[in-house]
């Protein structure tokens, strides 16, 4: 029985069900399991013979799966729209992220330095590492930094749950590192009154001098940080997978 309803929640998700629907389609299945069970021994079976004539009567896994497959709007937006999914919506979480991270490196500009041309480098009046000011900067840098990879873990356990094409994720990792790796922040004073402002930048290439021959050249710009987000961000993903069609084989043999 185990071993049946692991086959059909697999491929459920392998065909875009979406997984609430999942759960709640192998609970009800399992209560109504359970009644034919019921009556089987009520009828005079007992044991295994009960249970293999309520899984008969239940039906087979094809038979069972297609009466949800068949229903569209049961259907994740993973599987209706990937592109959105993977490509735009973690965009648009990073950018949340990304604009609390500034958010709160404007308000620590305001509150701890005040008279500062800039709350980047040497920061004046910040002597300790465990001063306030000191771990308020430490901690919203770890968030600026840590969204892609934290962006890049919640797709992937999304991809992981809902059974989704490695393409789609894949795309929408190197997607995250690549804007993780080429985001930088300004912060200048604007005006006579000192007026504080942040933005973002996007850099994917800067300009190189030779100081052989004095030529100049275009190099990709944060490859390294590029990688290093990807395979935070990548990697667990794979282990996984790869973990997870060890089970699905043993399961099944």
């Amino acid at each position: 029985m185990a071993k049946r309803f692991h086959e059909l929640r697999e491929r459920l998700l392998r065909a875009g069900v979406a997984p609430r629907h999942v759960r709640r389609y192998l609970t009800e299945l399992g209560d109504h399991l359970a009644d034919l069970k019921a009556e089987e021994e009520r009828a005079g079976r007992h044991g295994e013979a009960a249970e293999s004539a309520a899984l008969a009567r239940l039906g087979g896994v094809d038979e069972l799966s297609r009466a949800m497959i068949e229903q569209r709007q049961l259907q994740s937006w993973s599987a209706r729209a990937p592109w959105a999914v993977f490509g735009l919506g973690p965009l648009l979480v990073l950018a949340g992220v990304w604009s609390v991270a500034l958010f709160f490196l404007w308000l620590g500009w305001q509150h701890f330095l005040p008279g500062a041309d800039t709350p980047f480098g040497r920061r004046p009046g910040i002597h300790h590492l465990l001063e306030s000011a000191n771990v308020y900067f430490q901690l919203d840098r770890a968030l600026f930094f840590g969204g892609p990879i934290l962006v890049g873990w919640a797709m992937a356990l999304a991809a992981g749950r809902q059974r989704v094409k490695v393409v789609w994720p894949a795309a929408g990792l190197f997607l995250v590192a690549l804007l993780g790796s080429t985001a930088q922040v300004h912060a200048t004073r604007m005006g006579a009154a000192g007026g504080r402002h942040i933005g973002l930048s996007f850099t994917f290439a800067h300009f190189a001098m030779s100081p052989v021959n004095a030529t100049a050249s275009i190099v990709p710009f944060g490859w390294f940080d590029a990688l290093a987000i990807l395979s935070l961000t990548a990697v667990p993903y794979l282990i996984w997978r790869l973990h997870r069609a060890h089970r699905l084989l043993a399961s099944l043999n």
